[in-house]
């Protein structure tokens, strides 16, 4: 089960080959054209001039689609390390998962009030600053999700594997490249769809930045949706909306799709499906010759490269004397840097914790106990929102996850419906709302269902496609009903995929509220009874110590909400519902 194959194919300089060369070179232009506009002369006293022409919609969608791709890029990173120090370290599980926990339901708005100070202050005097605070907010929106679905994929492993990885003697860095992540590579490209997707929803928060009554925008499409939802544009509203549709689609299309039908090959079973994942582009690009030559001469030896001098300088048990003696020094100069950076991470954390107390202390016990009344009111909209997205996505996702015909025939459209931004739809919700006078108390489920029910769609059917073959013609032979099927396979077989998909999704929601329980239509306000239209509405008039008193709030029923319901399901996953 490797990741980079061997076998390249040699075929014939043609048109196919033209038309891929002209792609990339064009898609290298038009990053070194976007990556120039990042680092421009920039002062907080001085707006940028922004257009309101739908004709530099294009430039915007590319400004946003490379902040896109650069926090997901980050959060990969993120993901492979913080997952892996998780899974294998026991006292480091005991710390990374609440924090985990505690990280997730921490409000974008509320990492951007935190960070955005001092990405100004790195980079004086240019925009370099203020585009990586709107890079790391959008990472915040996409880190969390395939971080649980990447360690939780390590921790159900099947034992069998785990016996001959031991037996092949592979150290860390093999046993890493070779085993752990081609076991989850088909739940986390399925988790970093629907991250990648997420990030789409905090775009118009991490482009137009409003934090302690300051307001800073930069190019993109959500900075030029959030000024058509300022002005009441609706004309300008619908190009933006029909742009994110073209670009979602482009994305599917280009990227996602070639790389679903590419994990196919990490799918653990023993018999082949009559039917696999297909794709266009990745068919061309199997076909063209200067991908195979890019392969042959730059991922190839790059990537051997790589696993070579990892497999190299990491040091494992079972060596020789001469070989632990070599990596003696190595060893010491990993441990020094991982006690200075955990002592230093240490003292950041009671600094702004000391910091925080102190202006929590000014709130009074009064204003807390109000904070936890309002928590209470959004864990009732999450509780509905969730079990209303469990009773269609669970056969929803069963259905387009068993059928690879499905599969490809939906995925793209699953692609848009949980990619697009549905903040872009609550201007149009907002005016019904107001003309029919709905109880924004309970309309307010309506739109954090929009955005978090995804989470579980998205794991289930990733969870349903990672079904062997060869369980599914088991119980053909043995003649299981509909309901015997569901009961003895299909459920079983999700499960830890659903667990988790529940747990990012009320995470998400704890997110969500933040947008969704505060609704601007023009001079018109919504605000529904909760801890996210109370850190909204604090951050909008730079409150610091309302702001911190409600992440705290919310921060404290998502760690009781994980810790007391949803840890003990994903035990019980790992425990009973787990493929060995």
């Amino acid at each position: 089960m490797a990741i980079f194959s061997s076998h390249i194919p040699t075929r014939r300089f043609g048109l196919l080959d033209l038309a891929v060369i002209i792609f990339v070179f064009s898609l290298l232009y038009s990053l070194v054209r976007l990556s120039s506009g990042m680092a421009v002369p920039f002062s907080p006293e001085t707006q940028l001039d922004l257009s309101s022409n739908p004709a530099d919609l294009p430039y915007y969608a590319g400004r946003s689609l490379l902040r896109m791709f650069l926090a997901y890029g980050a959060s990969l990173i993120f993901t492979l390390l913080y997952g892996s120090l998780a899974a294998k370290n026991r006292l480091a599980e005991k710390v990374l998962i609440p924090l985990l926990d505690i990280l997730q339901s921490i409000p974008v708005l509320g990492f951007l009030s935190v960070t955005i100070t001092m990405f100004i202050g790195m980079f004086p005097g240019s925009l370099l600053g203020v585009e990586l605070a709107s890079i790391f907010a959008i990472f915040t929106g996409q880190c969390w999700n395939m971080t649980f679905s990447f360690y939780h994929s390590l921790t159900t492993l099947p034992k069998d594997l785990k016996e001959a990885a031991t037996m092949l003697r592979l150290n860390p860095w093999q046993r890493f490249i070779r085993l752990e992540v081609p076991f989850s590579m088909i739940g986390l490209v399925w988790n970093s769809m629907m991250s990648f997707g997420g990030g789409w929803f905090f775009l118009a928060a991490s482009e137009t930045i409003t934090v302690l009554n300051s307001s800073i925008q930069l190019p993109g499409i959500g900075s030029f949706m959030a000024a058509a939802i300022a002005n009441g544009d609706m004309t300008a509203l619908v190009y933006a909306m029909v742009t994110m549709v073209l670009m979602i689609v482009a994305v599917d299309q280009l990227f996602w799709r070639p790389i679903v039908v590419w994990s196919q090959k990490f799918k653990m079973e023993r018999t082949a499906a009559k039917e696999v994942p297909s794709s266009f582009v990745y068919d061309l690009l199997q076909r063209a010759i200067f991908i195979t030559w890019l392969r042959k001469y730059l991922l190839t030896p790059l990537c051997s490269a790589v696993y070579s001098y990892g497999s190299r300088f990491v040091a494992f048990g079972g060596h020789t004397v001469r070989q632990a003696e070599r990596f003696k020094l190595f060893s010491l100069l990993r441990s020094a840097f991982t006690y200075a950076l955990a002592l230093g991470a240490i003292y950041y954390v009671v600094r702004e914790a000391y910091d925080g107390y102190q202006m929590l202390a000014t709130l009074g016990t009064k204003e807390l106990g109000n904070l936890f009344v309002f928590g209470f009111y959004t864990l009732g909209r999450i509780i509905v929102a969730t079990l209303f997205g469990l009773i269609w996505t669970v056969p929803v996702g069963v259905w387009i996850g068993t059928n690879p015909r499905l599969t490809k025939l939906f995925q793209p459209l699953v692609q848009i419906a949980a990619s697009f931004p549905a903040n872009m739809l609550y201007p149009f919700i907002a005016v019904f709302y107001l003309q029919h006078e709905v109880n924004f108390e309970f309309g307010s489920i309506a739109l954090m269902a929009l955005g978090t029910q995804w989470y579980i769609l998205f794991n289930v059917i990733a969870g349903a496609t990672t079904i062997p073959n060869d369980l599914k013609e088991a119980a053909v032979l043995f003649k299981l009903s509909g309901r015997q099927r569901w009961q003895k396979l299909i459920l079983p077989a999700i499960f830890p995929s659903l667990i988790t998909g529940c747990i990012t999704a009320t995470g998400g929601a704890w997110n969500a509220s933040i947008i969704s329980e505060l609704l601007t239509w023009k001079e018109n306000q919504l605000v529904a009874t909760g801890i996210g239209g109370y850190i909204s509405q604090a951050t909008a008039t730079g409150d610091w110590p309302s702001i911190i008193g409600g992440i705290v709030v919310m921060c404290v029923f998502v760690i009781l909400m994980n810790r007391l319901l949803w840890r003990r399901l994903f035990q019980l996953s790992e425990t009973k519902y787990h493929l060995n």
